[in-house]
């Protein structure tokens, strides 16, 4: 039930403050008894106002505009007081007189939305992410300065059309120190960024409408890369002549065989080995990204790393499970790794992961369900991006149905239904 508001406007003119006999004019807006007065930059001589009707007097010309500009204030501050009656919105002097003078919610402005957001999220989100929402706030401060020639715009003016033009800006921008424009997805994630920041205003109730409620990202599909179980072999077996790449392919293998990322790893340590239910070691940690707990059996393979470095200078130092080093270094060290081994792909410390979840379980028949609890992910679809059917599974599963399809035959090759 909408509860009734009481409203009044009433004018004045202040005449302790008058001099030569003229004083400024104010507007009285009162609410449930709440009252805020509005300086009208208007002045009036006193001998011409008449306090009991709170009107100019007289038929000057003066008075005659004074008493023109008056009712048209009015006027303004009766429909500003009927608009935020007519939302159900509360409805106080103060907001009257803000929206009056165009202090309210419509003249948010992009900058402090983006303001707003980076404070929300200084302690919420991984680093990473903060990281990326600051490469998109870039991205839109160069659009701003370079298309529309200014520094900040008002979130009232976002449309789709701000939208579209802001994709064609990322599309043909080429960033500093790449060869080639950024690509259609990454274009696609900067936008979803920007409608994060965007949705967040409207919930705020800084814009009206949602600007991208008939936007749609389309992403095209990228065959992610992952080891074959002979490449993934071959890396196992390598003898490395120099500690460093032995060490960076043991946390690569690692990763291979418990789908642990590298943001992760690096901060294991003895804790976060448990006995598990079954008798076996495990590992209880909690993703850095998501902050979803992961539970992860270990295997032999992992197992074995492990012990390699229980005793090992670095890992003593440091009191983690495993010598850390910066991502940086472990992907310069995988290109040099790649080299010597002789895999033709583009060796990266997140294709462990890939390989974890493609080559290691789900090409050997564990569940994706399984294969999704394991990496830690919320969604199923989530997991789809890693899983690969390989040809040697669709080979074993359609033997399997060709075995039930045709009947059995003897040993002369005769139907066994003949």
């Amino acid at each position: 039930m909408r509860t009734k508001n009481t409203f009044s406007i009433l004018f004045w003119a202040d005449q302790k403050k008058a001099k030569n006999n003229e004083a400024l004019i104010y507007a009285r807006i009162t609410v449930n008894q709440k009252r805020v007065n509005i300086s009208l930059k208007c002045k009036v001589n006193l001998d011409n106002w008449n306090v009991k009707a709170k009107r100019a007097i007289g038929s000057s010309k003066e008075s005659k505009q004074t008493n023109k500009y008056l009712a048209q204030v009015e006027t303004a501050l009766f429909q500003c007081y009927s608009d935020l009656n007519l939302k159900g919105e509360l409805v106080t002097a103060s907001l009257v007189k803000a929206k009056y003078l165009n202090e309210d919610s419509d003249l948010k402005t992009l900058q402090e939305i983006l303001k707003y957001h980076n404070r929300k999220i200084e302690k919420t989100l991984a680093s990473g992410t903060i990281r990326n929402f600051g490469i998109t706030e870039n991205y839109i401060n160069r659009y701003l300065q370079q298309k529309l020639k200014t520094s900040d715009v008002f979130l009232r003016q976002l449309n789709y059309k701000f939208i579209s033009d802001f994709e064609t800006f990322l599309i043909g921008y080429y960033p500093s120190g790449h060869p080639k424009a950024m690509s259609h997805n990454t274009v696609m994630k900067h936008l979803q960024r920007l409608r994060k920041i965007v949705t967040l205003a409207y919930h705020l109730e800084w814009v009206d409408k949602d600007p991208f409620v008939r936007w749609k990202p389309t992403f095209e599909t990228k065959q992610r890369e992952f080891l074959s179980a002979n490449e993934l072999s071959n890396l196992e077996t390598y003898a490395f002549p120099l500690e460093r790449l032995d060490r960076v392919r043991d946390l690569f293998v690692f990763s291979c065989y418990t789908g642990i990322s590298y943001a992760d790893i690096i901060k294991l340590t003895p804790d976060n080995i448990v006995l598990g239910m079954d008798g076996s070691r495990w590992i209880y940690t909690k993703r850095q990204k998501t902050k979803t707990p992961v539970r992860i059996p270990l295997l032999d393979k992992a197992e074995s790393i492990i012990e390699k470095y229980v005793e090992n200078p670095i890992t003593v130092v440091s009191e983690t499970l495993l010598p850390v080093l910066t991502n940086e270094k472990i992907n310069l060290y995988l290109k040099e790794i790649a080299d010597a081994v002789g895999i033709k792909k583009n060796l990266t410390f997140h294709m462990a992961r890939h390989t974890f979840a493609t080559t290691v379980t789900l090409s050997n028949g564990v569940p994706i369900e399984t294969v999704s609890k394991l990496l830690g992910h919320t969604k199923l679809a989530t997991t789809q991006i890693y899983a690969r059917v390989l040809d040697k599974k669709l080979s074993d599963d359609m033997n399997v149905l060709r075995m039930k399809l045709n009947p059995k035959k003897d040993e002369k090759g005769n139907s066994a239904l003949s």
